[in-house]
């Protein structure tokens, strides 16, 4: 495990709150991932970069952990207000955040799933300019951008479905300036090129829970250089 190292660290630890016990036998209790954090916790360093199949709890934990900062769900920093549908689980409820002292309690979460709704919000309050006249890749990169000035917890939640490889390492160039800049990051994806994020704890969520795992080990990674070495063996089915 990475040093936890700084009393500006926005989030030390993810414990189960003691005073609403979730359900490990109901949803969302009842994932690997999320019981494997109630009941034993998670030390968190300066980033950590969560990868698994879909439906493991990626999303489920990075959205709790905004919802329990106290950030929107559905994106954005501490003050953004808009609301859709909400789809969230409860598992914020049950969620205790253990914080560095004299830490920010700023932040910013970035959900691929509602990033037309959050670049309408800002649009609508006179933030960021013009959103949706530009590509989807290009108004991520440009919403990070323009939101950098927050230094505090950053939580992003597969980006990667709008860039490009050129705009993933664009990212990976803004993620490290903002932890330079003091923030923490939080990162769920399925892309090898963000799981490469210098400096990362990677871990790969599935029926095992989380395990702590090198970049070469990866699942993600080792699957990508197979399908790229040979991919006529992955589309052979499909013949």
């Amino acid at each position: 495990m990475a040093p936890i190292d700084g009393p500006q660290l926005p989030l030390r630890a993810l414990r189960e709150h003691h005073l609403a016990p979730a359900d490990p036998n109901a949803w969302p209790g009842s994932l690997p991932p999320v019981r494997q954090i109630l009941q034993d916790g998670l030390e968190l360093g300066r980033i950590t970069v969560l990868t698994g199949d879909n439906g493991a709890g990626k999303s489920t934990l990075v959205e709790a952990i905004a919802g329990a900062y106290g950030l929107n769900p559905e994106g954005g920093g501490t003050g953004a207000m808009h609301a859709t549908r909400a789809t969230e689980s409860v598992l914020a409820e049950h969620l205790q955040l253990v914080r560095g002292a004299g830490a920010p309690r700023s932040g910013f979460f970035l959900r691929a799933e509602t990033m037309h709704a959050l670049f309408t919000y800002y649009e609508e309050i006179g933030v960021g300019g013009m959103m949706h006249e530009r590509s989807h890749g290009e108004s991520v990169l440009a919403l990070v951008s323009e939101r950098s000035r927050i230094r505090g917890l950053w939580l992003l939640d597969e980006p990667e479905s709008a860039l490009s490889l050129s705009g993933c390492l664009a990212l990976l160039g803004l993620l490290g300036d903002l932890v330079e800049g003091g923030s923490q990051i939080i990162l769920s994806t399925h892309s090898p090129v963000l799981a490469a994020l210098p400096g990362a704890d990677l871990y790969e969520v599935g029926e095992w829970g989380l395990r702590r795992t090198d970049y070469d080990d990866l699942s993600l990674v080792r699957t990508w250089r197979s399908f790229l070495d040979t991919p006529q063996r992955f589309l052979r089915h499909l013949q």
